[in-house]
């Protein structure tokens, strides 16, 4: 079994553990727009480098909602997410774009405030694998060997890292109406791996912004 497979059956293990311990277990859907940065160092002696990342693009998935106790739980998360990045020449004339896919899990601790009209403070690790990396567009190269740029991720050979895993938390609002939960809220998260294996740049650094809005509904009462 891949470790794709080892850790999505250790997510169904979770949530099956959830159900038998007779707790609120709420499931739905959850999409929106992320908008990603990322930062670079060419090499140990220079200074970070900032690009421009990606913007509006689509996030959605299955949210799985878990209460233990009143005002305390758990959220896991299995969406699709777009990071990447477009770096500029000089002359702001030529750009690359590269682009990553993937298959994101959230695993957060879900704390909030409120009883129909609430208000939530969320915060855990996530794990994702890469799905596609696809250089939508390579139009310069470095001109100086000793200052080298954000390399391809998606031509045969550039052999991208396929696991992710880092931080995330987040804040948000929602409305209990019955059985059925409303959420807005906002994801901060912070990547702890990177996808560069080859090492053609010393360090890379992703960062990631959600604005979602999900619906679920309660499937078992506590």
């Amino acid at each position: 079994m891949t470790p794709l497979g080892k850790f999505t059956l250790l997510c169904l293990l979770f949530t099956g553990i959830f159900t038998v311990a007779h707790a609120q277990l709420s499931v739905g859907i959850r999409g929106g727009i992320s908008y990603s940065g990322t930062s670079y160092r060419p090499t140990a002696a220079i200074p970070k480098q900032k690009v421009q990342g990606l913007k509006s693009k689509p996030v959605y998935g299955i949210a799985i909602e878990h209460y233990f106790k009143d005002h305390a739980g758990v959220e896991l998360d299995i969406q699709y997410l777009t990071t990447g990045y477009i770096e500029y020449d000089q002359d702001e004339t030529l750009s690359n774009q590269t682009e990553f896919e993937y298959l994101k899990i959230p695993f957060l601790s879900n704390f909030y405030f409120g009883r129909s009209g609430r208000f939530h403070i969320k915060l855990g690790p996530h794990f994702g694998y890469l799905l596609n990396a696809t250089d939508v567009r390579r139009e310069f190269e470095s001109e100086n060997e000793d200052l080298p740029i954000l390399p391809t991720y998606g031509q045969p050979g550039d052999d991208p890292k396929k696991f992710m895993y880092g931080l995330t938390a987040g804040a948000g609002i929602s409305k209990v109406f019955g059985k059925s939960t409303v959420v807005a809220e906002v994801r901060a998260s912070y990547e702890l791996g990177r996808p560069e294996s080859l090492d053609r740049i010393f360090d890379m650094e992703v960062t990631n912004l959600e604005f979602t809005v999900s619906y679920l509904f309660q499937v078992m009462e506590r």
